[in-house]
């Protein structure tokens, strides 16, 4: 199932991932925001469960802004999570 999320705080400003029937997350991007660096956190998450993902990037700040564009994935997996 595809979702989509609109992150709060971030220079990103759209994320866009799939859970498929196996519950795995894939086709991670987003829009905005470092490219390379966002492309790269695509890649790593690929293929792993929602909760190991939820576990390594929820919390994750960028500078003083209190969350940053790992920790906004971690809550559109766990918004889209909620909503399943």
């Amino acid at each position: 199932m595809k979702y989509e999320y609109i992150p709060s705080g971030t220079c990103s400003k759209k994320i866009e991932f799939e859970l498929d029937d196996n519950g795995l997350i894939r086709s991670v991007r987003f829009a905005g925001g470092c490219n390379g660096n966002l492309k790269g956190l695509s890649a790593m998450v690929e293929g792993l469960t929602p909760e190991s993902v939820i576990e390594r990037l929820k919390g994750i700040e960028c500078g003083m802004k209190g969350t940053s564009c790992p920790d906004q994935l971690a809550r559109a997996i766990e918004s889209a999570l909620q909503q399943s």
